[in-house]
């Protein structure tokens, strides 16, 4: 009896050392960083900043978030009272595959993530790029992980801090931002 209590400790002991060595080694996003470009954790916290709006384009569902600099700035009518974002306005923008809601079919609901994309203004470090640094994160769910974005990923993220500005020109006159804020 009284070895079947030290093998099943052993058994036990082992099992946990496993476990807290997968925690340990887990993924931290935030040392991760686009080369040449901007570093995750330039961003820690994203997860808790407000909703700007929701959206849905082909094969993702998003929601773009800011920091609070940039909620004031959206609350006092920027973009369009003509005035630009201030310096450390943040944007996260996630995409999700959508999926149905099994309990209620008729919603769509955010399934598994595909990636997180961010913005950041800094009118001094990206003067060539209209005062905006890009970055693009892909999402692998099988390994609960985070990896740069590449030329073939959408978006396409090239290894710099522009890689935003070729499709943000399209809405230069909005500061380079795509996204209204929404109407609550």
């Amino acid at each position: 009896m009284r070895g079947r209590g030290i093998l099943t400790i052993s058994i036990i002991a082992g099992v946990l050392t496993l476990i807290g060595g997968a925690a340990i080694s887990a993924q931290d996003k935030y040392t991760l960083k686009v080369p040449g470009g901007l570093a995750f954790s330039e961003f820690k916290g994203y997860e808790a900043w407000q909703v700007v709006s929701i959206s849905q384009s082909a094969g993702a569902l998003a929601a773009t978030l800011a920091n609070p600099e940039m909620i004031k700035a959206y609350m006092a009518g920027a973009p369009g009272n003509g005035k630009p974002f201030p310096d450390g306005s943040k944007m996260a923008k996630i995409h999700w595959s959508p999926k149905k809601l099994a309990t209620f079919p008729a919603a769509t609901v955010p399934g598994t993530q595909q990636n997180v994309d961010f913005m950041v203004k800094d009118s001094k470090r990206f003067a060539d790029s209209g005062g905006w640094g890009w970055a693009a994160f892909d999402y692998n769910a099988s390994s609960d992980t985070f990896t740069p974005a590449t030329l073939t990923s959408k978006p396409a993220q090239g290894n710099d801090a522009k890689c935003g500005l070729t499709c943000h020109t399209t809405v230069k006159n909005s500061d380079y931002v795509f996204t209204n804020y929404g109407h609550r």
